[in-house]
């Protein structure tokens, strides 16, 4: 399947968030590039990293009011999430540079005892807290069995406890959608759903390296919303040879799919892709830079038009339905990374830190079963390092970010002067001590963001 995130990625590659900075940083870990010029979005998912949870009926949380009195306490603006991910798919898309491998054999009894273990761990360095939300990611983590999905979630419960509201989000790929397995999800605790069905066109499927077809897409869509009342799906444009106006009926038809959240994500070549070797010897050539801002400026007409306005640059919602989990990342919280490839941003009585697993899924398995966890070792965080990540972020979502926290989490303020620059040419507006990125700005945000932490 691969995530930033379902509902969100840019930042993130198929496991979550990663690095300092000057790395990528984008739905969970489904769940876009911390920032993204048109042209270079990447294709992230609902999240890890898209790659997303949240609860029946629940509505996104309200950014901090005002920056926490102790930078220990900073991540309390976007809350603390669990990203679970696993790695394993049917086939691997020729697109993707998420941390997947096709699926062979898997001892499920192994790799449940390892992720509850993995688990422990990561409690143990965050103890004292409430979990927000959960995503599984992946992989395809629809190919878990319902009692492993259960068993991470009561762990969870019982290590950290979950709000009352919390957000579960799973997510899946049509093929391996079914009403029995989905029930038992549910039943399990998971009551949100990404799908990553990303296109609507068999032809479109087939050079994506999906292995359903539209028939199939409808179908697991029309049980998905049967059993959970939040059901988001995931969509790429700018593929090879799409043209605008197929990508409008495209997408006119899944809104038809009455989603109450898309993830809609400009297809970008990644290095280490099949897709990559065919572009560099002359194979495959996407859109170009016009059609595709004409594609991104037509989603955010049409969706707002349908009542799914864009909250954050590749993701739109019916308002109350945002991906609250992918909202962990761009507000700038805390998040636990569990199994292969899993990131997280952890604020410890040392400081912020980022954390990183084993990506080899033999590996980490093999240490967590030694060792109890297979952690790589944490990259402590400056306090500019946070001040900028958490811009990049929080530029990404129409809500913009706070000027105060930044100044708090950095020891120094933006530059004034910087700001007037880009309001006075339409980039940025500001409103009182929160920072917004324009309608206009949003599509050139890499470059945006050049200027304002030069």
């Amino acid at each position: 399947m691969s995530g930033p995130t379902s509902d969100m990625r840019d930042p993130f590659d198929g496991a979550g968030p990663r690095g300092a900075p000057s790395a990528r940083v984008g739905e969970a870990e489904r769940h876009s590039e911390a920032a993204s010029d048109i042209g270079e979005t990447k294709l992230r998912r609902d999240a890890p990293p898209d790659g997303a949870t949240r609860l029946r009926g629940g509505s996104a949380p309200s950014p901090v009011a005002a920056p926490p009195a102790a930078l220990d306490e900073d991540w309390r603006y976007g809350g603390f999430g669990v990203y679970v991910h696993w790695p394993f798919c049917q086939a691997k898309c020729p697109y993707c540079d998420f941390n997947s491998h096709v699926w062979t054999h898997v001892d499920q009894l192994r790799w449940r005892e390892a992720m509850l273990r993995e688990l422990d761990a990561a409690h143990r360095r965050t103890p004292n807290r409430m979990v927000d939300t959960v995503f599984f990611g992946g992989g395809t983590p629809s190919l878990m069995p319902g009692d492993t999905v259960a068993a991470v979630i009561d762990r969870i419960r019982q290590l950290w406890g979950l709000a009352p509201d919390a957000e579960i989000t799973l997510e899946a790929n049509p093929t391996s959608v079914e009403a029995g397995r989905f029930r038992d999800y549910r039943d399990g605790g998971v009551n949100r759903i990404s799908l990553g069905v990303q296109a609507l066109r068999d032809r479109a499927l087939t050079a994506l390296g999906r292995m359903h077809t539209t028939v199939e897409s409808r179908a697991a869509f029309e049980i998905a919303r049967s059993i959970f009342d939040r059901v988001s799906c995931d969509l790429i444009y700018a593929r090879m040879g799409q043209s605008p106006d197929e990508w409008r009926q495209e997408l006119m038809t899944a809104l038809q799919f009455d989603v109450d959240h898309a993830s809609l994500y400009q297809l970008t070549i990644e290095p280490g892709t099949r897709f990559f070797e065919l572009q560099e010897r002359g194979r495959l050539s996407t859109p170009g830079q016009d059609d595709a801002a004409a594609m991104y400026e037509m989603t955010q007409e049409i969706c707002a038009r349908a009542g799914l306005p864009a909250y954050e640059i590749s993701n739109h919602a019916r308002p109350g339905a945002e991906s609250r989990h992918n909202l962990i990342y761009w507000r700038y919280g805390d998040y636990a990374g569990v199994g292969p490839g899993a990131h997280g941003r952890l604020t410890t009585p040392r400081g912020r830190v980022a954390t990183e697993t084993l990506r080899d899924p033999a590996a980490w398995l093999s240490e967590v079963e030694t060792k109890g966890e297979a952690l790589l070792e944490p990259t402590p965080l400056t306090r500019r390092e946070q001040a900028e990540e958490m811009m990049m972020m929080g530029l990404r979502l129409t809500e913009g970010v706070d000027l105060d926290r930044y100044a708090a989490l950095s020891g120094a303020p933006l530059s004034a002067t910087r700001i007037e620059t880009l309001q006075a040419d339409g980039y940025v507006a500001q409103e009182g001590r929160t920072l917004r990125a324009t309608p206009k700005g949003r599509p050139v945000l890499n470059a945006l963001l050049r200027d304002l932490l030069a």
